[in-house]
């Protein structure tokens, strides 16, 4: 089972969504380490190559995960945000980049 690793403060992030936006992220990321694909997810190319999105919709909003998978044996989740609008703040893609640039390939 690949080990899921915390950049920066996307685990403190994930723990302040509601409980159900937590599960879903929860099981997708248990799917990604059993080498399945999550439900529900897309490329962000737009931060790197093999980027991808988790995306969650629950009453309460919307959640994103920014995660790559391609660097060794593990699951780098780079960054988790509330979405508030239909286009991903560039703030929030900086942030994912320059977790990424960190990571030692």
């Amino acid at each position: 089972m690949k080990e899921v690793i915390w950049l920066g403060n996307s685990l403190d992030r994930v723990r302040s969504f509601p409980e159900g936006a937590r599960e879903q992220i929860g099981r997708q990321l248990m799917a990604i380490q059993l080498g399945y694909e999550p439900w529900d997810w897309k490329p962000i190319t737009s931060i790197g190559p093999s980027v991808k999105e988790i995306r969650v919709r629950t009453q309460a909003g919307a959640w994103r995960v920014f995660y790559i998978t391609k660097a060794g044996d593990a699951i780098y989740v780079l960054h988790a945000f509330a979405k508030k609008t239909q286009k991903t703040p560039k703030q929030d893609l900086d942030i994912a980049r320059k977790r990424l640039a960190g990571i030692k390939r």
